[in-house]
C-alpha cells in the first residue's frame, strides 16, 4: 500500500471518528491530510521508503485560536490513536508541532515553508522561496478541510506565482545549463579537471530539470526526487532517459557533448513552442537573454541573470 493510501485509510477509520466524536465543538473548523516531507506526500515511496520514517500518520491544522483552545488535548488524543495500522508500528516521538504528524496550526504549517504563514506578498517574497519548499507545501492529499483556509493558501501557492517571477527562475536555469553544459563540462575535461568536468555535468543535469518544470508551471521537488517528478510532466519528460545516459558515464566526453547538445535542443524547442524566445540556434545563452528580456518588473529583470 503507498503512503497516501495508508494515511487517508487510517484517518477514515480513527481520525475522523476521533474528531467528529471528541471535538465536534472544532469540528466545523478543522482541516486533516497528509502534506509535506516524505517520498509518500509525493507518492514516490516503495518498498525502499518503509525502512525508515514510514507509518501511518495525517495531520490535523487548527486556526489559532483553536490551536490555544483544543491543540494540548488533540495532541493527546493523537498520541492514543492505534500504534500500528496495516501492518505498520507508529514510531513514538513527539507529534505536537510536528510538520510530519500530529496537530499543528495552519499559520506554523505554512510558515515554515513561505515565512508568513499565508501566500507571500510580493515578486521579492516569491522568488527568495526554494521551489523545493513550494513542491513540498502543495503535494500530498487534503482528507478534510471544513474551514477552507488549509486549501485557500495551498490552491493559491499552485496558481499564483506571478509569472515574471517563473521567468526569472527559468532564465537562470537556462544561462547555467549553457554554462555548465555547454561550455564548462568540454573545457574542465580538456584542463585535465576529471572532478570539475563531473560537476559541471551534474549541474547541467539539475539545471535541466529544473527549467523542465519551470516550462510545465510546476514546482521542482529537492534532488532527491527531482529527476523521478520528470515522469509526470506534460513536456520534456523525456529527457528523463537523456540524463540517465548523460549521468552514467562523466568522463564519455564526445557521448555527453552530444547528449548535452540534444537535450539543450529539446528545451530550446520547448522555448520556442512557448513563446519564450525565439533564437533559432541552440546554444541557451542567447534564450536566457532572450527570457530576461520579456520579465515586465523592472527590479527581477534588472536582477544578474544567474540567481
Amino acid at each position: 500500500m503507498k503512503g497516501l493510501e495508508l494515511a487517508r485509510s487510517f484517518f477514515e477509520e480513527y481520525g475522523l471518528p476521533l474528531l467528529r466524536e471528541e471535538f465536534g465543538e472544532c469540528f466545523s473548523r478543522v482541516a486533516a491530510g497528509l502534506v509535506g516531507h516524505g517520498s509518500e506526500c509525493f507518492g514516490f515511496d516503495d518498498e525502499i521508503s518503509t525502512d525508515h520514517d514510514f507509518e501511518p500518520r495525517f495531520l490535523i491544522w487548527l486556526t489559532d485560536e483553536d490551536e490555544q483552545k483544543y491543540g494540548f488535548k488533540m495532541f493527546r488524543a493523537y498520541e492514543d490513536l492505534p500504534r500500528e495500522y496495516g501492518g505498520y508500528s507508529i514510531q513514538k516521538k513527539s507529534a505536537f508541532g510536528s510538520r510530519n504528524k500530529g496537530v499543528c496550526t495552519i499559520r506554523d504549517f505554512y510558515s515554515f515553508y513561505t515565512g508568513n504563514g499565508d501566500v507571500p506578498l510580493t515578486k521579492e517574497d516569491w522568488l527568495r522561496i526554494p521551489d523545493f519548499y513550494l513542491a513540498e507545501a502543495t503535494n500530498g492529499e487534503v482528507f478534510l478541510d471544513n474551514l477552507g483556509e488549509f486549501s485557500r493558501i495551498r490552491e493559491e501557492l499552485k496558481s499564483s506565482r506571478p509569472l515574471d517571477v517563473r521567468l526569472k527562475k527559468m532564465a537562470s536555469a537556462v544561462f547555467a545549463m549553457a554554462q555548465s553544459g555547454q561550455y564548462n563540462y568540454r573545457r574542465a575535461y580538456m584542463h585535465g579537471q576529471r572532478t570539475a568536468a563531473a560537476v559541471a555535468l551534474a549541474d547541467f543535469a539539475r539545471s535541466a530539470a529544473e527549467v523542465a518544470y519551470l516550462i510545465n508551471d510546476r514546482y521542482a521537488p529537492y534532488y532527491k526526487w527531482l529527476f523521478k517528478g520528470l515522469d509526470g510532466l506534460d513536456v520534456l519528460s523525456d529527457i528523463v532517459a537523456d540524463l540517465d545516459l548523460l549521468m552514467s558515464s562523466p568522463y564519455d566526453l564526445d557521448n555527453n557533448v552530444r547528449c548535452v547538445d540534444g537535450i539543450c535542443a529539446k528545451v530550446a524547442a520547448e522555448l520556442r513552442n512557448a513563446g519564450l524566445a525565439k533564437s533559432a540556434d541552440d546554444y541557451l545563452e542567447v534564450y536566457a537573454y532572450q527570457i530576461t528580456d520579456i520579465i515586465r518588473d523592472g527590479r527581477l529583470r534588472n536582477m544578474p541573470i544567474m540567481l
